[in-house]
């Protein structure tokens, strides 16, 4: 068997049909769907299929579903005895790759989601936040901007996604003067569609309370390695896994030192689990240009028997 990592996507990867073949053709992603639909309380069979994309953009039904069909897929691929090496999660995505290297159920990683979902909406709506893309510019500049300006409100980077693809997060003042200086260093900034300040200070009482809940449910050693968001490092022990997902609410996402990590290890064949595109379109960023492996993303039928060929 190959080296094989997993990588997971969260908010962002949604699309109104996603998962919907492997829903047909599958008893086990029937089943995974109506698991997450009880824990939720939302039919997302329904939302994932039918939409509206406006509905499945609220972050309160989009983190539930993004995890069901995560999930899905990751069933098809365990059915195929197929397992991974190593695997990560981005943000949302870390609660699949939790549950692809065995440390929570699924259904324990519905439940935290669900939970997650509902916080972080509630705290969105007490804290209007927003989010630009910031390309072109290394972290460390994008980090003396955020310093030069963060005495006028919250701003912080929230992920670090590749070389030169930075996610800052805040207050609007303070996230739209950090965008105009990068701009003027040459950098191109967009504003993303989001509807809260994810990963930072403003859903601080979010993460507080998240904390707790992450305490109603079991952590177990992982059968696979995981590289966290928090720390861009391995970690195997339960409960220091634990402490670190109670703070991924409000900490940058290093996904780029993930990615190199998760390179360093000689991976194979990687492959993005789950809907869309967006972290193989990172990951082929990162790459060096002559690295041997191969990268797939797991996103319908046909794209998961290429994979599972690959695989061996």
């Amino acid at each position: 068997m190959k080296k094989i990592a997993f990588v997971f996507p969260g908010q962002g990867s949604q699309f109104v049909g996603m998962g919907y073949d492997i829903y047909q053709d599958y008893d086990i992603v029937r089943e995974i769907f109506d698991m997450a639909s009880e824990v939720a309380k939302i039919n997302l069979a329904k939302l994932c299929f039918k939409g509206p994309i406006e509905d499945l953009t609220s972050t309160v039904n989009l983190q539930p579903a993004i995890t069901a069909v995560n999930l899905g897929f990751l069933a098809v691929i365990e059915k195929e005895s197929v397992q991974p090496a190593i695997c990560a999660g981005h943000s949302l995505g870390e609660y699949s790759a939790l549950c692809a290297a065995s440390v929570i159920s699924r259904q324990d990683s519905m439940r935290l989601v669900v939970k997650r979902a509902e916080l972080m909406h509630r705290e969105s709506t007490k804290h209007t936040g927003v989010m630009h893309a910031v390309v072109g510019l290394p972290i460390e500049e994008v980090q003396k901007l955020v310093d030069t300006v963060k005495h006028e409100g919250v701003v912080s980077i929230a992920n670090h996604n590749t070389e030169l693809q930075i996610v800052i997060t805040g207050s609007p003042g303070p996230v739209e003067k950090v965008s105009s200086l990068a701009v003027r260093q040459g950098a191109k900034a967009i504003p993303l569609k989001v509807s809260g300040a994810w990963h930072s200070e403003l859903i601080r009482e979010a993460q507080e309370e998240f904390k707790e809940h992450l305490y109603t449910v079991a952590f177990t050693p992982p059968r696979s390695a995981i590289v966290f968001n928090v720390t861009a490092e391995v970690e195997t022990n339960p409960d220091e896994i634990r402490s670190i997902m109670a703070k991924q609410l409000c900490s940058q996402v290093k996904w780029y030192d993930s990615m190199l990590r998760m390179i360093e290890t000689d991976v194979e064949v990687f492959a993005e689990v789950g809907p869309g595109k967006v972290l193989t379109g990172l990951l082929k960023k990162t790459l060096p240009r002559d690295y041997p492996g191969v990268v797939f993303s797991v996103n319908n039928i046909k794209t998961l028997e290429q994979f599972l060929k690959a695989a061996g």
